[in-house]
């Protein structure tokens, strides 16, 4: 082991650190010159431990393996039903490829093994791990580190933040641990996980803390996951990430890897949400989250630069929902919500966790921008129902409505060859045959619009939230922005049936 030292490098044999304890100062030999030179003193970092083991013989006990049965669906998958239908009646495959006859038969299910982790959070046996660890489940066995098996009855799940809790049937007095909250992590804080990756029961692993507020593609709007890079693998899911105090920082949950096992980037649920989900999951068996009824998007600096609101942000009103507490408290399409209740937001991710943690039937103030003029709409928040992505929206919006322009031709503008919306444009993008809008029909690769990602195929609906149907209202509105010292100007483009708010730079180059 290598220990360096303000004065010189030392190769000082592991050894020599053997009976440290944590905080020691170490002396190392007199390797000198000359015999009158001093040992040198070498400092320990602080909090550096020589060994986990006191710690993970103290917090092991209540680390468990969780054992699954489920039943899943037997279908053909897509492209191979002649694959299907040669083994179908071949003897000994009819388990395998057989579909139940007639339309009044159930559904052909398989069973299925899965193994996850989890940790007692309570000497009468609750115990928290992933709900993806238990979906579906049949049966489940927790298996303890004495080795005993205990049948587990589930008590609630959260697919959104896909934490779940169980309670083991045999009365008994368990080992538990708790959650930490109080101290503030950061990055380079030490961690230790333990698990069951692969069925190895009991497996610790150490690493520190890589980040912390990361957000996952289908992670959900209400978790931000705690990166850490101590070890964690298939199997890992649902068991604790601990502090070096034996306090539990993060339920463990995914992992980002091109071949299914660890590249020293994992993710943990903190402990804080874990706490709040828990405690809801253990009283009613669910959780029941505050519903506004809106679609929304980041709002952001930039996009607050374009409108002459700099150092502003929150969340950008996309769509509202049909009949829900954004519509029956005058939520447009357009508005921008500034601050719930007298507290800022900083993006849609906030707005979505302080709407979901409002209790149902609570009134709220909500500060929102409308046509660049603030107001303040009070919402009685409802429960989020669980077909909240079927409901249908409204088309409302902050802007009047326009018939579509017949003006013919192209034009050229940021980088764009752009022209009016004809009907067969409105079908292909799925909008309203009255709704205006240019079609960007090429884009200059190096262009304020390349750079932004746009491509042919793409339409552009508004301008700084004012709908546009030919190249001069475009232009007109982008001089507007460079009078009033603007390097931006907020576009509403619509690509795949979807509209998104964007900046477009309308500096010169």
């Amino acid at each position: 082991m290598r220990i360096v030292t303000g004065m010189k490098t030392l190769g000082l044999s592991a050894a020599l650190l053997g009976s440290t304890v944590l905080g020691a100062t170490l002396v190392a030999p007199a390797i000198s010159q000359t015999a009158a030179e001093e040992p040198i003193v070498i400092q320990q970092p602080l909090g550096a431990p020589i060994s986990f083991a006191d710690l993970i013989e103290q917090v092991s006990p209540a680390v468990v393996s969780v054992n699954v049965v489920s039943e899943t669906e037997v279908t053909v998958p897509q492209g191979m039903e002649e694959f299907f239908e040669f083994f179908r009646n071949r003897p000994g495959f009819e388990d395998y490829f057989n579909e139940p006859d007639g339309e009044d038969d159930e559904p052909q299910t398989r069973e299925s093994r899965s193994l996850g982790s989890g940790f007692f959070i309570s000497a009468d046996g609750l115990i928290v791990t992933n709900n993806h660890v238990i979906r579906d489940a049949t049966e489940i066995e927790v298996v303890l580190e004495d080795g005993r098996e205990l049948e587990a009855e589930l008590v609630g799940t959260d697919e959104r933040t896909d934490l779940a809790v169980l309670k083991v049937i045999e009365p008994g007095t368990y080992p538990f641990v708790e959650f930490e909250t109080d101290t503030d992590l950061r990055r380079g804080d030490w961690v230790v996980a333990l698990g069951n990756p692969f069925g190895f029961g009991g497996t610790a692993t150490a690493g520190i803390v890589s980040a912390d507020g990361r957000q996952l593609t289908g992670g959900g709007a209400y978790t931000d996951f705690i990166q850490i890079d101590a070890s964690i693998n298939r199997g890992n899911s649902g068991g604790p990430t601990f502090d070096l105090q034996g306090r539990v920082i993060g339920v463990n949950t995914a992992i980002i890897s091109p071949t299914g096992g660890s590249v020293g980037i994992g993710f943990a649920i903190p402990a804080e949400l874990a706490i709040e989900i828990t405690d809801q999951l253990i009283e009613k068996g669910k959780v029941e989250r505050g519903w506004l009824g809106v679609s929304i998007q980041n709002f952001s600096e930039e996009m607050a630069a374009a409108l002459g609101r700099d150092g502003e942000t929150g969340a950008l009103v996309a769509q509202v929902v049909q009949d829900s507490p954004a519509q029956k408290a005058g939520f447009l399409r357009n508005d921008i919500i500034l601050k719930i209740d007298g507290k800022a937001m900083e993006d849609s991710t906030q707005v979505t966790r302080t709407v979901g943690g409002l209790l149902a039937g609570s009134s709220h103030d909500f500060l929102i921008l409308r046509g660049g003029k603030e107001m303040t709409l009070n919402v009685t928040i409802d429960v989020l129902p669980d077909n909240v992505t079927d409901l249908p929206t409204t088309d409302g919006s902050s802007t009047p409505e326009t018939a579509p322009s017949d003006d013919a031709g192209s034009s050229e503008l940021l980088g764009m060859t752009l022209s009016p919306l004809d009907q067969a444009d409105r079908r292909r993008l799925g909008l309203d045959g009255s709704v205006k809008g240019l079609s960007v029909d090429n884009v200059e690769s190096g262009s304020p619009a390349g750079r932004l990602g746009l491509a042919a195929g793409t339409a552009i609906l508004e301008v700084n939230f004012q709908p546009i149907g030919s190249a001069e209202e475009f232009q007109t509105l982008v001089d507007d922005a460079i009078a009033a010292g603007r390097e931006s100007i907020l576009i509403s483009v619509r690509f795949n049936n979807q509209t998104s708010v964007v900046p477009l730079s309308i500096e010169e180059d």
